[in-house]
């Protein structure tokens, strides 16, 4: 038995952990809003979110884009499964490598909010709540239209 034979257990696999991930991605941010605002309130939540926001990152939006990036390499890795000569390969690459760069962004400003350094208003961090959602729109159009 090769990888080839496991391809649709892979690509099963992958499709989960993407949809953890995402719902972290679309969550975590909402989270933020919160604190941010609860803060300027008085501290009543914040530890409740603080626990949140830390029980979402380090136990399920980690290991879901660990075992997104697993999975997705190996799927890449699978002869005939990607074309990188297409555009579509590229884009959908790039996209998640902003998915992961935005994961680590959130990772930040949880560190800055446990700290008390938190600059970023509660305005940004709803408008930056879209950037996950622009990545996904991308990456679903390259992999099912393949432009």
């Amino acid at each position: 038995m090769n990888l080839t034979d496991w391809y649709l257990t892979v690509k099963a696999l992958h499709v989960i952990s993407v949809i953890a991930w995402m719902a972290g991605l679309f969550y975590l941010p909402r989270l933020y809003v919160y604190h941010v605002e609860q803060a300027e309130k008085g501290p009543a939540l914040v530890d409740t979110l603080a626990v949140m926001e830390r029980r979402l990152l380090k136990a399920i939006m980690n290991p879901a884009m660990i075992a997104t990036w697993i999975f997705g390499l190996l799927l890449v890795s699978m002869p005939g499964v990607v074309d990188w000569t297409a555009v579509w390969s590229w884009a959908k690459a790039a996209s998640v490598i902003g998915m992961t760069v935005f994961h680590m962004w959130l990772g930040a400003r949880r560190k800055e909010l446990l700290a008390g350094t938190n600059t970023v208003s509660g305005r940004t961090y709803r408008l930056m709540n879209e950037v996950p959602t622009v990545l996904m729109i991308v990456i679903v159009f390259a992999v099912i239209v393949k432009f």
